[in-house]
Parts: C-alpha cells; sequence; structure tokens
C-alpha cells in the first residue's frame, strides 16, 4: 500500500512543478497497479489451494515454478508485440511470476531438510542463497552481453531465448529427478511397498527417485489415457458425510479388521477410501495409507480383500517399516496434504461402530 501512494504522490507531485498527470502516466499507472494485484491475488489463491500439496510433492513443484518463471519472462516478451492486449499479457506473466514464488519459496525450505544432515538448515539456506546471487550475478553479466550482440536482431533474440529456456528447463529437470529424498510422500510410499510385496525387500532412496513421475499430471500421457498409479487409487482423509446406507452395511461386515486402529477402509467404485480418527497421530496415518495401498492391490485379485490386506498389515506390516528404517528412510510421517476431515466413532455394547 505505501508503494502505491509513493508512486501515485510521485506522479501527482509534478503539480508543484506546474506539471499535470497527462492521461497517459494515469493509464501507465493503472497497467502497474492491476499487474502487480494480479501478482499478489494469485500468489494468495495459489498458496490457499495448492499450499499442503507443496511439502509432498516438493520435487515435482520445484519443475513447475522453474516453467512457471520461464512461461513469466515469455509473456514479457511477447507483450510489445500485441499492444492491444498488453495489460491482458503482463497480468499473465505477473501471475505466472506469482506462482513461481510461493512453490520455490516453500519447496526451497522442504529441499533444505533434505540437504541439512547435520541439522544445519540454517547455514545450509545461507550458502544455497550466496550461490544464487553468484549465479544470478553471472547471468546477468552474460545476458547484457548477449542483449549487446543480439541487438537489432528480432529472430537472433528469440532463437536464443528459447534456446536457453530449452536448455534451462531440461537442467532443472535433471536436477530435480537426481534428488532422492528419503521422505515418504504418496507415490514414494507406493513404489516402496509394491515391491517390498513382489520381493520382499526395500529399494534405496536412489532407485525410488528414478521411478517417480515429477512431471505434473496435467502435463502426462496418463491424463490423456485416464490412467491411474496406485497411489491415486487411494483417497485419504475422506469426509463421513459422503457414506451411503449400502456403505454403512459394507463397514458393518468389515468392522472387526479396524477394531483396534484409528481408521477404517472403504473400497467403492474401485478405490479406497480412508477415514481417519480424531485422536489418529502422524503414524497411524501413514499406517492407515499403507493398509490402503495394500487393500487396492487385493481389490484386483481377491474376492475376501479385506481379510488379505488386514492379514499382510498383521504379518508383514512392522518388517516393511522396520527395512525402510534401515534404508534410512523417514517412517516418523506420511508427507501429505492437509486432513481435513476427521471422524469420531465409538464401540456400543453390541461392539457397533457409530459416527
Amino acid at each position: 500500500m505505501t508503494c502505491t501512494f509513493d508512486l501515485s504522490s510521485l506522479l501527482l507531485s509534478g503539480s508543484l512543478l506546474h506539471f499535470l498527470l497527462s492521461f497517459s502516466e494515469y493509464i501507465l499507472f493503472c497497467q502497474w497497479f492491476l499487474r502487480d494485484l494480479t501478482g499478489m491475488l494469485g500468489g494468495i489463491l495459489f498458496a490457499f489451494y495448492q499450499g499442503s500439496n507443496l511439502d509432498s510433492n516438493a520435487k515435482m513443484w520445484r519443475l513447475v515454478a522453474d516453467f512457471m518463471n520461464d512461461l513469466g519472462m515469455l509473456m514479457d516478451l511477447l507483450s510489445p508485440l500485441f499492444p492491444s492486449s498488453l495489460i491482458i499479457i503482463m497480468c499473465l506473466g505477473s501471475l505466472s511470476r506469482s506462482f513461481t514464488g510461493v512453490a520455490s519459496g516453500a519447496t526451497r525450505a522442504a529441499l533444505t531438510q533434505h540437504f541439512a544432515l547435520a541439522n544445519n538448515a540454517a547455514d545450509i539456506s545461507a550458502k544455497e542463497g550466496s550461490q544464487e546471487t553468484l549465479a544470478t550475478m553471472s547471468g546477468m553479466g552474460l545476458g547484457m552481453l548477449l542483449a549487446h550482440v543480439t541487438r537489432g536482431h528480432d529472430l537472433v533474440v528469440w532463437v536464443s531465448f528459447l534456446s536457453l529456456t530449452i536448455f534451462h528447463m531440461y537442467a532443472n529437470y535433471k536436477a530435480v529427478q537426481s534428488l532422492s529424498l528419503s521422505t515418504l510422500n504418496y507415490e514414494r510410499t507406493s513404489i516402496l511397498l509394491q515391491y517390498f510385496m513382489e520381493h520382499g525387500e526395500v529399494l534405496t532412496p536412489e532407485q525410488v527417485s528414478k521411478q517417480e513421475h515429477i512431471l505434473p499430471f496435467w502435463s502426462s500421457w496418463r491424463k490423456l489415457l485416464r490412467v491411474k498409479l496406485p497411489h491415486e487409487l487411494v483417497h485419504l482423509g475422506a469426509k463421513a458425510s459422503m457414506l451411503a446406507h449400502s456403505d454403512m452395511l459394507l463397514i458393518a461386515k468389515t468392522r472387526s479388521y479396524y477394531t483396534n486402529a484409528n481408521y477404517f477402509l472403504l473400497d467403492k467404485d474401485g478405490s479406497v477410501c480412508i477415514f481417519i480418527h480424531k485422536q489418529a497421530v502422524a503414524t497411524d496415518v501413514l499406517k492407515s495409507f499403507v493398509h490402503g495401498l495394500v487393500l487396492a492391490r487385493f481389490m484386483q485379485k481377491s474376492k475376501s480383500c479385506h481379510t488379505e490386506a488386514h492379514q499382510w498389515m498383521d504379518e508383514k506390516y512392522n518388517t516393511f517399516i522396520s527395512k525402510l528404517k534401515v534404508e534410512g528412510y523417514s517412517t516418523e510421517r506420511l508427507l501429505s496434504h492437509s486432513i481435513v476431515w476427521k471422524a469420531h466413532w465409538v464401540y456400543g455394547p453390541l461392539d457397533e461402530k457409530t459416527k
């Protein structure tokens, strides 16, 4: 707000020198204001809708942040070519950069924790900032040199920009792909569990990183083919209000499997819905998600899927967690979206579960 008043005062102060605010200057002020307002609102909305997913998908959002930054620069280059749509293109560029600011800042914090092996996150963050500053300074120098060389040659400018942008995205993709995170999110847990159920062993973080899908879903071929990965069949933190009468009857048949658990599972329309109890802790959430993955796997092979999934959890879950710890994985919690919907249930005299 102070910046707005400062700019407005600067433009209006010309009256003291017998200058009046011209129409073109007023339009320029409105364009600046609308551009920055769009970026600010976009950043707030992005944090509201995607903030809880930044921790669990830090690698993907780090890549998206770089892409959106490049897109914002592309909008800046395009704006002079379309004078009639200048304000729209400027707002789109500002919106893109606002997404970059939120996503890059949040994922930087998450990735800094990964590199802080000696619990020295502040030191790592300071050094990372210094390296980024040095890289920016070098880029500014080379950019000024390239701008001087290509001045007056529009085709060369566009070829240079597109070539550098493609190289930038490829380098960022390889850098993000090389990250071997030891935290557990939806996909890493699914990859580890699937391999364990087939071979009895656990993959290392380096092996898992090679199998992760770090490209956004909307840019993947899976969206076109409507293919779902195993972890996409499990819905964590389902709403109890979504339960129909037929669902309640199914729960009544399977409730004995979740007597001592702070969650219960419901297989519905080829997916698994996980209902979390209000008293559930982080380890309960991780266990419920693993149980949901096991149930989803047995649903495709057996009609008595709840029985087999419960038996597998009793016999092999602790072994699975122990082997994850040996490989260096953090098993204290599951990196997931914020679980807003939790339920409360008690057992009546007849061992009937009520909501």
